[in-house]
């Protein structure tokens, strides 16, 4: 055997690794361009109007979450395109980062100025004179940190997703697994929001408010009248009553001030209340609010009233104060809480215990009040504001209840998803706007943003039971809703109101936020905007109540009574 045969032959050299220069670096945050490009017109297009004011943080939360919007369509538009083109991704050269960056500081730079612009003139025309620079200035900055908190939320769910897409693979095929991964991905974050996120949220608000549900209002002490619940003689304890019903009951105009507006001797109004302590629940605190009205002589009186409250058992002063007003005193009123959250909130999760306290209330008053003499019966109304409203309605099932049941209903600000109120503005005559519409020739129920100019139909008759909604323009409670993401409402497509800019426009996505985002700020603006109604109360009972002997020189004398303080 040769030297040759008999050695073995040599092995490859192991493989060399590439110089640590050489190495690719693996990027542990990459932005795609298209991506980037939708996060731009997006977040542009956040500082066109909306319904109110903003400042400058809370233009920067919905300027975040629009670019967060952008970014999500701008990945789904580029993969879309890809699937059509039959090709795979491709890095985009720096030149297109430099178009995109150049771009982006021009574009960001004139919708931040035409956004103070467009704010400037939403301040005017609400007479807001409060302004922050210095929030202004930090609003591209939360933009920014908004931004990236959701992109970092959604690339953790990608992650996710291909975690359990892998896992699935071992058992199934990889079409199949990519599918369940999505489904199971997407349930567990809808889980943990609805779950823990926002379950957590309302039960934590629940208990906070709770605890402020048992204070009593700076200024208000028990009252010394056998007229009021928690008075002497009442059925319902005062220390039940809670904060927003102490209020209710613990003050009011009294017998004097009413005679020195009528110029005549005048009554002490009845006030009957119940809270959330009186009885474990609605139809027991039902009963137990229309058994201390009975008491204190409110089924005897010439004018009642079942006012249905918001969530946190809130009676706005200026509604009640008004109907006792021009009713000369010789009017009663009743109402109860349902919850202990505040308005905006209780709108979004309490629906259901509006609607169930509307109802018992009412019913539990109809009741007592049918089984009296006709000659012995007080003209009985309703009357609810925000989601009091909704509540207020779920006790008729439409026109012709209302006409026959009452004598005379007043809602304020209704939300959007108000059964009555969604049906009679879905099927308002023909060329009536959506911001004030007219149903069936304005014969019962009639709309207005503004009652003093009054109630269209002008030229119609308006007999019998009247039925008014009062909504401004600039309500987002009015006008929210889930469809506003996709659908442009008829209210954005027509002429605006007084309150509202020209060039507001419907956006998909943006304008949900946008009005999403005025929500909790709704009370924050001048009477008469947004959702506060105050001095429309004046004009809206006495076209409902019909008082006589009332002349203009007195409504101008209510609304100054009634009117809040510096507005």
């Amino acid at each position: 055997m040769t030297q040759a045969s008999s050695s073995a032959a040599p092995s490859p050299p192991p493989p060399q690794s590439p110089p640590e220069e050489e190495r690719p670096r693996r990027r542990r945050f990459r932005a795609t361009l298209p991506g980037c490009w939708g996060a731009l017109v997006l977040a542009c297009l956040s500082f066109t109007p909306s319904l109110l004011p903003r400042g400058g943080v809370l233009q920067g939360v919905v300027a975040g979450i629009s670019a967060a919007i952008g970014y999500a369509l701008g990945v789904l538009a580029a993969f879309v395109w890809r699937a059509f083109a039959d090709r795979d991704p491709r890095t985009p050269s720096r030149r297109s980062w430099l178009v995109f960056a150049v771009c982006a500081v021009i574009l960001f730079g004139v919708a931040f100025g035409l956004g103070q612009y467009w704010q400037h003139r939403i301040r005017q025309l609400m007479g807001v004179t409060e302004y922050s620079a210095a929030a202004t200035v930090a609003g591209p900055f939360v933009a920014a940190a908004v931004f990236l908190v959701l992109l970092v939320v959604g690339r953790g769910l990608r992650r996710l997703y291909h975690a359990a897409a892998r896992l699935l693979g071992r058992w199934i095929g990889p079409r199949a697994a990519r599918v369940v991964g999505w489904l199971a991905v997407a349930a567990l974050a809808w889980s943990v929001f609805s779950g823990l996120l926002l379950g957590g949220f309302v039960n934590a608000a629940n208990e906070a408010f709770s605890v402020r549900d048992t204070e009593t209002p700076e200024g208000v002490s028990r009252p010394a009248s056998v007229l009021r619940s928690g008075g002497p003689g009442s059925l319902v304890p005062w220390e039940t009553l809670g904060r927003e019903g102490r209020a209710f009951t613990g003050s009011g105009p009294t017998a004097e001030q009413i005679g020195a507006f009528a110029g005549r001797e005048a009554m002490e109004p009845v006030r009957a209340y119940a809270g959330l302590a009186t009885a474990d629940d609605a139809e027991s605190r039902a009963e137990q609010a229309v058994a201390d009205l009975r008491r204190a002589g409110g089924f005897e009186r010439e004018n009642l009233l079942v006012m249905t409250t918001t969530g946190s058992g809130w009676v706005d002063p200026a509604a009640v104060d008004t109907f006792e007003y021009l009713g000369g005193g010789d009017a009663a009123t009743v109402a109860m809480q349902y919850s202990y959250l505040p308005s905006w909130l209780s709108y979004l999760v309490d629906q259901s215990k509006a609607r169930q306290a509307g109802r018992e209330l009412f019913d539990a008053v109809y009741d007592v009040w049918s089984k009296l003499p006709p000659e012995q019966r007080p003209r009985l109304f309703a009357a609810g504001e925000s989601l009091g409203s909704f509540g207020g309605e779920t006790a008729f099932s439409g026109e012709y209840d209302l006409r026959n049941r009452t004598a005379g209903t007043l809602f304020a600000g209704p939300p959007n998803f108000n059964t009555l109120f969604r049906e009679f503005s879905d099927q308002r005559d023909p060329a009536s706007p959506e911001i004030e519409p007219v149903f069936k020739d304005g014969r019962t129920v009639r709309f207005t943003g503004d009652p003093a100019a009054g109630m269209p139909p002008a030229d119609r008759l308006w007999d019998g039971t009247r039925v008014l909604y009062l909504m401004n323009p600039s309500d987002p409670i009015v006008w929210w809703s889930p469809s506003l993401a996709l659908t442009e409402p008829d209210w954005i497509r027509q002429a605006p109101g007084d309150d509202v800019l020209e060039e507001m426009v419907w956006l998909p996505f943006v304008t949900f936020w946008h009005i999403t985002a005025d929500l909790p700020f709704s009370t924050g603006v001048p009477d008469g905007h947004g959702h506060t109604y105050k001095t429309a109360y004046v004009d809206g009972w006495n076209a409902v109540m019909r008082p006589e002997g009332i002349t203009a020189q007195d409504l101008d004398r209510l609304r100054d009574i009634v009117r809040p303080d510096g507005s």
